[in-house]
């Protein structure tokens, strides 16, 4: 069975949107531990407004340069779960119609390797309350931003996480990988 790997980069102050702030600590280490991430994974799951976010900015990115990681997200397998979009332009992207919680379902009962996801929002979490997400990894930068946080898309379902593994990056980033807990 295939994991569904979250990977969401925020500030200390729980901030997620236009992660512009998150450049000057995507150094060397970053960039390895980013390429772990996609290198054991095969496909993306992601809900509109990332979609709209990365369709907007990766084919834009120059697939020669390795260090952009625009190969890899221009090529892969792509998976959007929204009500509204009909025909994805960005390469190899399909839209999964129907129940959210049945369809990826089905992805992860497939074959391959994981599928990651970037950013936490309403389809995350109806995936982690539905037992569907492996693991969430909080990218957590050393910056207050200001602004809507977290919590903000969520709604009132609380959701228990255990503490899997964390790393301290030299530029001051923690990732802190969390496991869903069951039955909470």
């Amino acid at each position: 069975m295939r994991r569904i790997i979250n990977s969401t980069y925020l500030t200390l102050d729980g901030v997620i949107e236009n992660p512009a702030w998150t450049m000057p600590y995507f150094d060397d280490e970053a960039a390895a531990f980013a390429g772990e991430q996609t290198d054991a994974a095969d496909a993306l799951l992601m809900g509109r407004r990332t979609y709209d976010g990365f369709a907007a900015a990766w084919p834009n990115m120059d697939e020669s340069d390795p260090t952009t990681g625009a190969a890899y997200f221009n090529n892969v397998k792509k998976y959007v779960a929204s009500t509204t979009l009909t025909d994805p332009e960005w390469n190899n992207t399909e839209v999964l119609r129907g129940d959210l919680i049945e369809e990826v379902t089905k992805l992860k009962a497939g074959d391959g390797k994981d599928i990651l996801m970037y950013g936490y929002g309403v389809v995350t979490h109806a995936l982690v309350n539905a037992g569907l997400v492996d693991e969430v990894r909080f990218w957590i930068h050393p910056v207050l931003q200001g602004g809507p946080s977290i919590s903000s898309p969520l709604g009132e379902v609380p959701t228990t996480l255990a503490l899997a593994d964390t790393r301290v990056m030299k530029s001051g980033v923690i990732i802190a990988s969390y496991r869903p807990v069951v039955g909470q």
